[in-house]
């Protein structure tokens, strides 16, 4: 296969210092640490930075115009690499892995998953607002989705994998990821539920036709079931294919590695949210969504729900997840109510509010004080800090740094 030299090099310098830290014993220190808090045992509160979705400020720092590749693919393993470079210089509980995940391609029908396209009405400015248009118009008529399946491209995915293997295989292991191709956001049913029929109607809808709400979530529910079955019956499932929104660790199930034998969904984390339900009712939410997503959530070993949504309401609700360890609780949510319902029952993922940590004006006295609230009302419960969403740091990227610092600091003095 004949490689961009100068390309190639970078990336494969990157990947060199990328594997001597990811062999580092730190890294065991911190698998170590996960499990135990993941099976719900006494150690000190874990501490996680990650950037979210791809904001103001890492397009400043990690966009093309820093980059040295011009191939778009080695560009983006460029991206990819010195991001996780820099996830290891804030000294977070990240783990950094010995090795590159590839994630598989799929054919998807046209028009999107569910064969529906979905129209963008924007403002033409990169980051700007846009308007939703959610296609589905009747309830009663579902007849232009189509029933997804899931079907691996085989030859782009190897083509992927063996271009990247050419290059660093023989410095860090190439992993390829074979996720079922209904999955996190496009399998919790809530996210689609909103962009197919609409936020507003579909609370409309709770109301003026039930029915017709009810037929559209069984439908994708069943799809995701049926999903989720081809791709364990296609041996697709692998110790590295699961998401908790933290680390994939705990005492009950496998650590993670790269390219395992096929496991079965009960041997594996699944992450599931509802962030488009925050303002539905705690009897709403479960009649129009958890009841469609138990089934699939069931199925897997352990469970953690919850994103950018509001539980407070709901803590007792998600009592009915048979296999649920882990709960989401954001800035908007009620640190000191969702610790007194939750107590050491499930895994608090703190979620602090990220203007308050580093978005805004930086304020190491601001941050102690919030962090040293939300972990004395939580105290005794087994507690992760997660700072996510960060649309920017000003131009100081080292506040994420500091910030973790100054957590761990606090989490200290009220040990």
């Amino acid at each position: 296969m004949i490689r961009p030299a100068k390309d190639v090099n970078v990336v494969r310098d990157l990947a060199k210092r990328y594997a001597e830290i990811a062999a580092g014993d730190i890294q065991e220190e911190r698998r170590r640490l996960w499990r135990m808090k993941n099976s719900m045992k006494s150690c000190r509160p874990l501490v996680l930075a990650t950037y979210g979705m791809w904001n103001v400020w890492c397009r400043e720092v990690f966009g093309d115009h820093a980059m040295e590749c011009e191939d778009p693919f080695w560009r983006d393993w460029e991206r990819r690499l010195k991001l996780l470079l820099f996830h290891d210089e804030i000294g977070d509980d990240f783990i950094l892995e010995p090795w590159l995940d590839v994630d598989a391609s799929y054919f998807r029908p046209e028009g999107g998953v569910w064969g529906i396209s979905q129209k963008h009405v924007g403002p033409g400015v990169e980051g700007g607002a846009f308007r939703w248009e959610a296609p589905i118009k009747d309830l009663r008529d579902l007849s232009a989705m189509v029933r997804p399946e899931h079907r691996v491209n085989e030859e782009d995915t190897a083509r992927r994998a063996e271009r990247l293997r050419d290059a660093v295989g023989e410095i860090i292991d190439v992993n390829v990821n074979r996720w079922p191709s209904l999955y996190s956001w496009n399998a919790d049913i809530s996210t689609d539920l909103a962009r197919l029929r609409g936020l507003e109607q579909v609370m409309i809808d709770m109301i003026d036709d039930p029915e017709g709400l009810h037929g559209l979530a069984a439908f994708m529910r069943d799809a995701v079931l049926a999903v989720h079955e081809q791709a364990e019956e296609a041996g697709d499932f692998t110790l590295t294919t699961q998401r908790n929104q933290a680390m994939c660790y705990s005492e009950e199930h496998e650590d993670m590695r790269p390219n395992s034998k096929p496991r079965p969904r009960k041997d594996l984390w699944y992450f599931c949210a509802a962030q488009e339900f925050t303002l539905v009712s705690p009897a709403m939410h479960d009649e129009f969504l958890l009841q469609y997503q138990l089934p699939i959530m069931e199925k897997y070993g352990l469970t953690a729900y919850g994103c950018c949504e509001d539980l407070t309401r709901k803590i007792d609700m998600l009592r009915k997840v048979p296999n649920l360890r882990r709960i989401g609780v954001t800035p908007v949510a009620d640190i000191a109510n969702c610790a007194a319902q939750i107590g050491t029952d499930y895994v608090i993922s703190w979620r602090p509010n990220p203007t308050d940590m580093v978005c805004g004006r930086f304020d190491p006295e601001r941050v102690r004080r919030i962090i040293g609230h939300g972990l004395r009302v939580s105290k005794g419960c087994h507690i992760d800090i997660t700072l996510k969403d960060i649309e920017t740091v000003e131009g100081e990227p080292e506040r994420l740094k500091k910030w973790v610092q100054i957590v761990r600091d606090v989490a200290d003095e009220i040990d």
